[in-house]
């Protein structure tokens, strides 16, 4: 073997290394990802059963609905008729109310229109609300400037600015 075949052998063994780390991260990232909607959004596209997904809106008022366990029910709205009848075992933030803007992330229980979600992100204080959840409402006219945020990356979660439970199923 020549010196200029070597010299292509080892470029050659290391593009084929390069391009199998690239296809081993996206498959990686394929399977983590969450995609963010809000109730609207579901009513013009709805989401196939057992995909993963995070909703994001406002807790409905009056829709919160505990069980004897640690089940509680309520809906997500995006502050018109559209709303998500969520469902979530576990231990909710302290800060979690009607109202408020809440994140979850979960999936549709197949055959129902019941979003089960494993995680709950809620607000932290009074001017916090997810960047995407206030853009959204923004883009619909039912956020106001005086509610909260209103500067870029204000309403960003930042680390320990959201409080997050997962299940411990």
């Amino acid at each position: 073997m020549t010196r200029k075949q070597k010299r292509l052998a080892v470029i050659s063994g290391g593009m084929v290394f390069i391009a199998a780390a690239v296809l081993l991260v996206m498959f990686a990232f394929s399977q983590s990802v969450a995609y963010f909607y809000m109730p609207a959004d579901l009513a013009k596209t709805p989401v196939a059963p057992e995909t993963r997904i995070r909703l994001g809106g406002l807790v409905g008022e009056g829709s919160v609905v505990r069980d004897t366990g640690s089940t509680v029910e309520f809906a997500v709205t995006d502050g018109s008729t559209n709303a998500v009848k969520v469902k979530y075992t576990g231990i909710l933030p302290d800060l979690f109310r009607e109202g408020q803007g809440v994140v979850t992330e979960g999936m549709f229980a197949s055959g129902t229109n019941v979003f089960v979600a494993d995680t709950v992100l809620a607000k932290h204080d009074e001017t916090y609300m997810p960047k995407d959840v206030a853009d959204r409402l923004k883009q619909q006219g039912l956020w106001k400037e005086g509610q909260g945020p209103t500067k870029e990356g204000q309403g960003a979660t930042k680390e320990g600015q959201a409080q997050e439970v997962k299940a411990t199923q």
